[in-house]
């Protein structure tokens, strides 16, 4: 473009001269004024010998059609350049040829054999852009040529060229469609390539051509997932789509599962019942039975090499990796889309309008998942209306009991805005938080009856109409509001504010009998002035009056009904003479006429205030269809979840002869050494890292599965396949360094598992009290069995495991006996006092020489007989279970021991003391049927076959209550009553304490900022004024463990939940005098907030 300026300069004197006679091209002006004589300059151009000339010609004409000007004159002199022997003026020509060909099919045709031997060319751009070019002359007349041209590049040695083939595809196949079953053998072949730059292009053509086809991906399956990373951008945001539709149709849903898990477990319990085969055969029959749900390891390779592109630069691929974790993925593993998706926030408006459509149909499923990320939702005053709007909907959507506060005072900042569209959306957001949140109904009914006195009538109008629809839950509590509203109506000119305030009076004219008739005169004066809409609302308060009141309103009913005859409108006649005829009793009127009332003031329901995103979720979500919420044209349809999974051998490669020895041997390399940290790394870092904490039952399956997979496809996949594994174990590796304690953890349980030769007594111990302290969680982790399963049969343990599970079994046995009887030795002493309250330490929080100590304390394998575990009983707070006259003499109390479960870390210890106060035997007491609700897991104390008269009997059970304050219901029986009792626990011994350092507790303090604090000022009263007293009633009111303090005014104490291990750290500061400030910092809001209850209910006692 360098002579450019000169060529300019040339020709100025001339257009100055005729301007007139230039000016009649619309798209004239600046250096490329495309008049003719310029275009006569460029076609000379194009005619010389010189390629120099010819490619400032050519590189001139681009630039105007990048422009958008209009090249398409020079069509016949740019197309003899066709065979032009400079590569630099061809690549032009075709760029100029692929826009222009369409509309000059005739001459283009003219050198169809020019492009044909361009497909010949050495240069692979000059194929491509000559296949390119051909594609693009649209003639039926050429498609042979075409199909051949398709079928040679897709063979081509150059990549370039093959994705060019991919591209061409859906072309021809617009032009002449029977050409599928040869276009399906290209594409067949084409998705066999291993180059990233044809995956994406293919895939493309495939959703264009036989989305029906899903044989066609099976073979490649594997290695899209696996090239899915290095694919170009646009590609993956097609592969991914692609694959989302091919997992719904191969593989079980991970969530439904657990769901059918369930409702087996309920049938298997009330079947024992109805059998009266109280024996655990049964039950044990019905465990059997359940089959836990273990993930595809197909399917999990999808969800693992997915992941990382949440972190990519184009939020369109963030978006298609964030729809297939919504379709796909257990609910466990859900929550990692949603910090990816609020950095799509920070985008442009257009990026943001559609990830926060997607967010809102989300937000009503899967509300948890972005309750930590509220306040990235709040609304700027530089947002667009629809911007605001969305997020409206997203803040309404995730509003709950813990939050409603925060969220109401940000609408009331709302309603002051400027933008009357935002501020009418505001006033139906607070009407639907109303209407979700019971506790708020009346709060939000004052606020808005408040803005009824606003100066703006939109801002009134919307009120009056909200208000209308809350008032219906419960009209007799709030007649004020009535009449209230019932003054509006000289003032408010909106229809719809009109009619709802005069629909409210005639439905509840008996809560205002002396305004309702006042109101009626007042609209029957202006009744020919009124929209429609209030006038039929008019003729209703009037038909409602007549039946009520007809005293005082039979003349005003007649006046309007005589109106109402003769109106403009024939919806209004037609309603006038119908209610007429109902209401007025005349000789001619039938037996409608008795049941006037029954059908004028039945009673309504309230009307339930919904999202408009409810129904959404059923297009797939990130589609033009879901953004419209009409089904778009070429839509394809998110097939639902199999009820039984298709074979999955049919994605197996076969792999060559040549290759199998040499991929058998380097397997085996790789396998041999981390055989149990490759099933273990898998199911632990990546995905419990990733998952939320809130669901623990789904992580164990998810995980298991995950586990069990990895090493059953190591024996069946192909060399590619296996080097992907190791860089997934590298990037595992990666990831545990980043928490060097859970490595720490993985490296001992290698060196438990490694020594399997005949260690001494001494070693044998050793190892048998750390797998004691590690069996729980690895069970957690690595085996699909619930604790249920643990506890009904002791010797099952390997049932639901792998090979490797029962290798550890065998080691697990002998050490685990030698220690028991140490144990009960230990436990004759008179002098022995059982170590405090240890948490199983599974966070780098602990420092490493305190757990080292605290796990050779830990009692291993300790059997649940009646007799062990028991605390003084009075030292702690105890509650009443059964009272002595429900029980008929047997009197049950309970009290939280604070101490691990043996059998499992994840279960709140409850210690149960029975009294036999009659003066007969109490034979088998046991609990019976636990019916927990979901999630929650009981492990039932052993039976007591005697309890004499007098006797008290101590036992321990454990109730996992899934870190939330629910009740646990079950059945306490003896051999003649059954007694129904329920444990609830308080919110502080739902946690177990944590010890850590002043410099640890501030740094964890620093993660839980913003959402996850809470913070409440306080009056210490004067007895609660020393140190000692403030730790005392502290520590009574929550388990918790005091971690030191440089200050003196101030006390810190930290623990964590018993299920999901979230860190709950607690701040007391003393202020000057007697007040002072409570802080606790949590991700779990819910337990943070009844803690801050229960410990001021503490310090004020």
């Amino acid at each position: 473009m360098a002579a450019s300026p000169a060529y300019g300069e040339e020709k100025g004197g001339s257009s100055s001269l005729g301007e007139p006679e230039y000016g009649h091209d619309p798209a004239s002006g600046g250096i490329f004024s495309s008049d003719y004589k310029r275009h006569d300059d460029l076609k000379e151009m194009l005619d010389s010998n010189k390629d120099s000339l010819k490619l400032e010609a050519m590189k001139r004409i681009v630039a105007m059609i990048a422009r958008g000007k209009n090249a398409s004159d020079l069509f016949p002199a740019v197309v003899k350049n066709v065979a032009c022997k400079n590569i630099e003026v061809k690549k032009l020509v075709y760029v100029y040829l692929v826009r222009y060909a369409e509309e000059q099919q005739d001459l283009a045709l003219l050198s169809i054999s020019t492009f044909q031997r361009g497909l010949k060319d050495p240069n692979q751009l000059i194929r491509a852009s000559a296949l390119r070019v051909l594609s693009s002359i649209r003639v039926p007349i050429i498609v042979p040529i075409m199909m051949l041209a398709i079928k040679e590049a897709a063979s081509d040695m150059s990549p370039y060229v093959r994705k060019t083939a991919a591209h061409a595809i859906p072309k021809l196949y617009s032009l002449d469609s029977d050409q599928k079953d040869q276009l399906i053998e290209v594409i067949e072949k084409l998705l066999a390539d291993k180059t990233t730059l044809v995956a994406g292009s293919v895939v493309m053509a495939f959703e264009e051509v036989c989305p029906e086809r899903i044989d066609l991906i099976h073979k490649n399956y594997r290695k899209l997932c696996n090239l899915l990373i290095d694919v170009e951008e646009w590609g993956q945001v097609v592969i991914i789509n692609m694959l989302t539709r091919y997992a719904r149709t191969q593989f079980l849903s991970p969530n439904q599962n657990e769901s059918l898990l369930e409702e087996n477990t309920e049938k298997a319990f009330y079947g024992s019942e109805e059998e009266d085969a109280k024996d655990a055969k049964a039950e044990a029959a019905s465990l059997a039975k359940r089959k836990p749900y273990v993930m595809d390891p197909d399917h999990r390779l999808l969800l693992r090499n997915t992941k990382p592109l949440l972190q990519s630069r184009n939020a369109a691929v963030v978006m298609a990796v964030a729809q297939l974790y919504f379709h796909l993925a257990p609910k466990a593993e859900v929550g990692v889309i949603a910090k990816a998706l609020v950095r799509l926030l920070r985008s442009h408006s257009e990026v943001q309008y559609v990830v926060l459509q997607n967010v809102a149909t989300m937000s009503i499923k899967r509300r948890g998942m972005f309750e930590p990320y509220l306040k990235s939702f709040y609304i700027r005053s530089t947002d667009p209306t629809q911007i605001k709007i969305l997020k409206l909907e997203v803040l309404t959507n995730l509003a709950n009991e813990t939050n409603i506060s925060t969220i109401l005072r940000e609408f009331q900042t709302y309603i002051r805005s400027m933008d009357k569209d935002f501020v009418a959306a505001t006033i139906q957001a607070i009407g639907r938080c109303a209407t979700n949140i019971g506790k708020v109904r009346d709060t939000c009914l004052n606020g808005l009856v408040q803005l009824l006195s606003n100066r703006d009538e939109l801002v009134v109008a919307e009120s009056v109409v909200v208000i209308k629809k809350l008032l219906q839950m419960q009209p007799a509590q709030h007649s004020e509001i009535i009449k209230h509203m019932a003054k509006l109506t000289d003032n408010i000119q909106v229809p719809m504010a009109r009619a709802s305030i005069l629909w409210l009076i005639g439905e509840y004219c008996e809560h205002v009998p002396k305004i309702a008739p006042d109101v009626l005169r007042k609209m029957a004066k202006s009744f020919t002035n009124e929209e429609d809409i209030v006038k039929l609302q008019v003729i209703n308060l009037a038909a409602k009056l007549y039946l009520t009141n007809s005293k005082q309103s039979k003349l005003l009913t007649q006046y309007v009904l005589n109106l109402a005859k003769y109106d403009q409108n024939y919806d209004i006649r037609d309603r006038a003479r119908f209610i007429r005829q109902l209401i007025v009793p005349t000789e001619k009127s039938g037996a409608l006429n008795k049941y006037a009332k029954k059908l004028f003031l039945a009673q309504k329901p309230a009307p339930i205030l919904e999202s408009s995103f409810k129904d959404r979720d059923h297009f797939q979500l990130g589609s033009l269809s879901h953004l419209l919420n009409a089904k778009a044209v070429g839509y394809q349809e998110l097939p639902d979840w199999p009820d039984e999974a298709p074979d999955p051998s049919v994605r197996n490669v076969e792999v060559p002869e040549w290759t199998k020895c040499t991929s058998r041997e380097k397997r085996k390399e790789k396998v041999e050494k981390p055989f149990y940290s490759d099933s273990e790394g898998e199911s632990g870092p990546t995905e419990s890292a990733d998952s939320e904490p809130e669901s623990g039952s789904e992580e164990h399956s998810s995980s298991s599965s995950s586990g069990s997979s990895s090493s059953d496809t190591e024996e069946e996949e192909e060399e590619e396949d296996s080097r992907e594994q190791s860089e997934d174990k590298e990037e595992e590796e990666e990831e545990e360094e980043k928490r060097p304690k859970r490595k720490d953890k993985d490296g001992s349980r290698k060196a438990v598992s490694g020594s399997a030769g005949s260690p001494s007594e001494e070693e044998e111990e050793e190892e048998g009290a750390k797998k004691g302290k590690k069996k729980a969680p690895q069970g957690r982790k690595g085996h699909a069995e619930t604790s249920s399963e643990e506890a009904s049969t002791s010797e099952s343990s390997s049932s639901g495991s792998d090979s490797g599970s029962e290798a550890e079994a065998k080691q697990r046995k002998p050490p685990s006996s030698k220690a028991s009887s140490k144990e009960i030795s230990l436990l004759d002493l008179d002098d022995f006092t059982p170590p405090p309250p240890q948490p199983i330490p599974s966070s780098s929080i602990i420092s490493t020489s305190l757990v080292t100590d605290l796990e050779g304390l830990t009692l291993t394998d300790t059997s649940l007989t009646p007799t062990l575990l028991s605390p003084a009983f009075s030292a702690v707070k105890t509650y009443e279970l059964l009272h002595r006259m429900a029980g008929e003499g047997l009197a049950v109390e309970y009290c939280f021991s604070r101490r691990p479960f043996p059998g499992d870390p994840h279960m709140v210890a409850v210690q149960i003391q029975i009294s036999n106060n009659t003066d007969t035997e109490v034979k088998n007491l046991r609990v019976n049927e636990p019916k927990p609700l979901s999630g929650m897991r009981i492990q039932e104390f052993p039976e007591i076959e005697r309890l004499a008269p007098g006797d008290t009997a101590s036992v321990v059970m454990g109730i996992d209550f899934c870190d939330s304050t629910q009740a646990a219901n079950f059945q306490l029986c003896t051999h003649t009553r059954q007694f129904y009792v329920s444990i609830q626990p308080p919110v502080g011994e739902l946690m177990a304490p944590v010890f850590m350092s002043e410099n640890e507790f501030k740094k964890e303090q620093g993660k839980l900022m913003g959402m996850s604090e809470i913070t409440e000022k306080l009056m210490l009263p004067e007895k609660c004024q020393s140190d000692h007293t403030i730790v005392q009633q502290v520590t009574s009111a929550a388990n918790v463990g005091r971690v030191p303090c440089g200050a003196s005014n101030e006390y810190r104490f930290a623990a964590k939940t018993v299920t999901s291990g979230s860190l709950v750290l607690i701040t007391l500061e003393r202020r000057e005098g007697s007040t002072a400030q409570l802080t606790i910092n949590s991700e779990k809001m819910v337990i943070g907030t009844m803690l801050v209850k229960d410990i001021i209910q503490a310090l004020a006692q």
